[in-house]
């Protein structure tokens, strides 16, 4: 199994960046590869769910890779089996928890990163989400990035390369890599062999995920993500009453916080039970006291990241929510108007018609705009339950 079996539908990629890992592995060697060929700074574009962060981590994988008789990428030596697990000594992942990745987190990465690798070949520096970056980070950042280490590759992966995504002196200084979406059979493909999905089950799932990879294996795996979006589906023809809104926003909401709350709840009972230990709790003698009114600032600081780490799963979950309706209304309007384009939500296809013989073109599109401006004000920081009102009531009018 290679490293490359983790990158879904990107041959042009995994090309560019074999070439890339060779061109390591002989630079490491001590030979000279062909100009161009590798580079110490690559971003990683690409849509939501196009992979940018699994090809990232595939091509440090082979950067790190020890086996020498084949191409870089085995998937099955200590520093491709270590950089894929998260474990490698030299292979750092920046993720970030809350809404944004902070100079201080920035400040430190780039401290780090300076140093020699201590047990691999290269000291790797991913960077999911940059385009969460701060300025203060981006400009810490672009100081490493203009005079980079010598052994030090950074992976940053943004949705463009667009000013708005990436700074453009950081753009100036990366080798440019372009993700497109999967095509539906590749993503079956990858679920039926790298994760043992069976073969109807990986074809639905790869149907009706939009081209999302992650998702795509969430619904192939896991029931209760298939039941909310069958629930977050069903609203649009549920809107009959003026008391439907809240009703549908108020499930919206909750669903969102539920999904916040199962993907934290075991991370911050062990974040704290770790926090604890470490401040000497259950402890007993000289500096107990003190010991304990320090874990009690250090236990605030630690709310405080897990507050904001749920803010932004509950934000990340309503999100993929308003994209399963947006995908829905998009399907009624291609119902509507005879369009031969593939539905987003074929499983749907029936309730699609219901709403295309019910609605006009014009009220479809509207409520298609209101899913698409709620998204918007959410990112731009509206309170989720002010700009879900607003969306559901626009749905209900029409």
């Amino acid at each position: 199994m290679s490293v490359w079996d983790e990158v879904v539908g990107q041959p042009d990629a995994v090309s560019t960046l074999s070439a890339a890992a060779e061109a390591g592995a002989m630079i490491v060697a001590g030979g000279t590869p062909a100009p161009g060929v590798m580079t110490h700074a690559w971003l990683f574009t690409g849509p939501p769910g196009s992979g940018r962060s699994s090809t990232a981590r595939a091509f440090a994988a082979a950067l790190q890779c020890v086996v020498t008789d084949d191409r870089p990428g085995c998937g099955e030596c200590g520093g491709c089996r270590t950089t894929l697990h998260g474990t490698h000594a030299d292979v750092r992942v920046v993720a970030p928890e809350g809404l944004s990745i902070s100079v201080a987190e920035m400040r430190s990465l780039v401290q780090i990163s300076a140093r020699r690798p201590t047990s691999g070949r290269w000291q790797v520096v991913i960077i999911e989400d940059a385009d969460r970056l701060t300025e203060g980070a981006a400009n810490a950042l672009l100081k490493a990035v203009e005079e980079p280490p010598e052994r030090t590759v950074f992976l940053l992966c943004a949705p463009s390369d667009h000013p708005d995504d990436v700074s453009v002196t950081i753009r100036s200084r990366c080798r440019l890599v372009s993700l497109g979406s999967p095509r539906p059979s590749a993503i079956a493909s990858a679920l039926e062999a790298v994760d043992g999905v069976a073969p109807e089950m990986a074809q639905w799932a790869a149907s009706v995920c939009g081209g999302h990879v992650g998702r795509a294996r969430r619904l192939a795996v896991d029931e209760l993500v298939r039941a909310r979006r069958e629930a977050v589906l069903r609203i649009p023809l549920a809107l009959r009453r003026p008391a439907d809104v809240f009703t549908c926003a108020d499930e919206l909401i909750k669903a969102a916080e539920d999904d916040a709350s199962t993907a934290n709840e075991a991370r911050n009972e062990a974040e704290r039970e770790a926090l604890e230990t470490a401040m000497g709790a259950g402890g007993t003698g000289k500096g107990t006291a003190a010991a304990s009114r320090g874990a009690k600032g250090a236990l605030k600081d630690l709310e405080k990241r897990q507050k904001s780490r749920a803010t932004r799963t509950q934000r990340d979950s309503l999100d993929m929510a308003l994209v399963d309706l947006a995908g829905f209304y998009r399907d009624a309007l291609v119902t509507k108007t005879g369009s031969e384009a593939a539905l987003m939500h074929p499983d749907r296809a029936g309730d699609s018609r219901t709403a295309a013989a019910q609605w006009s073109s014009e009220s479809i599109l509207r409520r298609l705009e209101a899913v698409l401006a709620c998204r918007e004000a959410i990112e731009v920081n509206v309170k989720p339950r002010i700009a879900i009102e607003a969306m559901v009531t626009t749905l209900h009018r029409g």
